[in-house]
């Protein structure tokens, strides 16, 4: 391997590793109280009436 490619796979491994380190911040730092649910019905319930028409 010369210097250039290990530099290329280095270059990757910083961004792979930034990209997973700041998916865990984000789910470490989610606050689900601050932000209002997308839907107030359960799933199942959504499910269930789209099943019973």
């Amino acid at each position: 391997m010369n210097g250039p490619m290990k530099a290329t796979l280095g270059l990757i491994v910083v961004i792979l590793l930034g990209m997973v380190g700041s998916f865990i911040w984000f789910v470490k730092t989610w606050d689900k109280d601050a932000e209002p649910a997308l839907s107030h019905v359960p799933a199942i319930e959504v499910l269930e009436e789209e099943h019973r028409a």
